[in-house]
């Protein structure tokens, strides 16, 4: 079967290497966010997902709505950023907030539970 053409041979820089993951442990090496930190539900009665985002003295400061992670986490990020809000500032914590609203999403399509971790 022949490639087709948008299909691109891939080069590695001279540089290039395999960086294997060290052993990361959630609790152990786990480091707050310091903007905020985010409660993520499912409302499956109106098949939504919601996420809260609560400062650290636990106040609920917006609640973002929708049905595809993609959106939810597109929404929010962008109102952070234009509105200089500074919730987001851990690439680990973006990383994390795809991951559980993907969860969330695969949730609510079968009609399960979803625990957030």
């Amino acid at each position: 079967m022949e490639k087709p053409n948008w299909v691109k041979e891939q080069k590695n820089a001279e540089d290039f290497e395999i960086i294997r993951n060290s052993n990361w442990n959630g609790y152990r090496d786990f480091v707050m966010d310091k903007g905020c930190y985010l409660l993520i539900k499912v409302y499956q009665d109106n098949h939504e997902i919601g996420v809260a985002i609560c400062n650290h003295q636990h106040i609920r400061l917006k609640e973002f709505r929708g049905r595809i992670a993609q959106e939810i986490y597109h929404a929010l990020l962008e109102y952070d950023q234009k509105n200089n809000k500074g919730w987001i500032t851990r690439f680990e914590h973006a990383a994390y907030l795809g991951k559980e609203l993907k969860k969330a999403e695969i949730a609510m399509v079968l009609n399960l539970e979803y625990v957030q971790e």
